[in-house]
């Protein structure tokens, strides 16, 4: 990615900039918001927008529904909740930073999390999906605990919501109004 076309922080880009770069380079720029292509290009091709508001707007219409298929090939993406990914990439950091409410140095409530996670994987066959950002790691832990009652129908639906969640969020963070709008 060009580094002139992002902010210092390197987490975000203007609106103005984003509506005005190549459809590859939007592309590249959403995708670790939401791997899911259909997603991102409804959002990249609807471009240009009046304002962040109408940029979300089309994000949630975008991500309702999505399909069995979208949500596995997104959740290839995600790490467990307790285990923060070392990769240097935008999606990485955006997991550390979402991960936070989780204290490493808590060995109940990590060893809590990693025995839910095991138990979420061998019931569901996934890792187990939450917006952890504004979380503490108790309310993770807890909803871990009541998630793992549920049938897999129901789990669908729920994961499925919280990828819209953790999208929106990351793409609220992204993308900003600028100086001058």
């Amino acid at each position: 990615m060009d580094a002139s076309i992002l902010h210092e922080d390197d987490t975000s880009m203007e609106l103005a900039v984003f509506n005005s770069v190549d459809r590859d380079e939007a592309i590249r720029t959403l995708t670790p918001c939401l791997d899911i292509s259909r997603w991102v290009e409804a959002i990249v091709d609807a471009r240009p927008y009046a304002g962040v508001d109408e940029l979300l707007g089309q994000a949630q219409r975008a991500a309702e529904p999505f399909t069995a298929a979208e949500v596995e090939s997104a959740m290839a993406h995600h790490p467990r909740i307790g285990e923060r990914p070392k990769a240097q990439t935008t999606e990485a950091a955006m997991s550390r930073s979402e991960q936070a409410g989780v204290d490493p140095g808590d060995n109940q409530t990590t060893a809590a999390l990693a025995e839910g996670n095991r138990a979420y994987e061998e019931k569901f066959g996934r890792v187990f999906l939450i917006r952890a950002a504004g979380r503490s790691a108790q309310e993770m832990l807890g909803a871990l605990q009541e998630r793992l009652t549920h049938t897999p129908e129901e789990e669908d639906t729920i994961v499925a919501g919280q990828l819209r969640e953790i999208a929106l969020l990351r793409l609220s963070g992204l993308i900003s109004e600028g100086v001058n709008a």
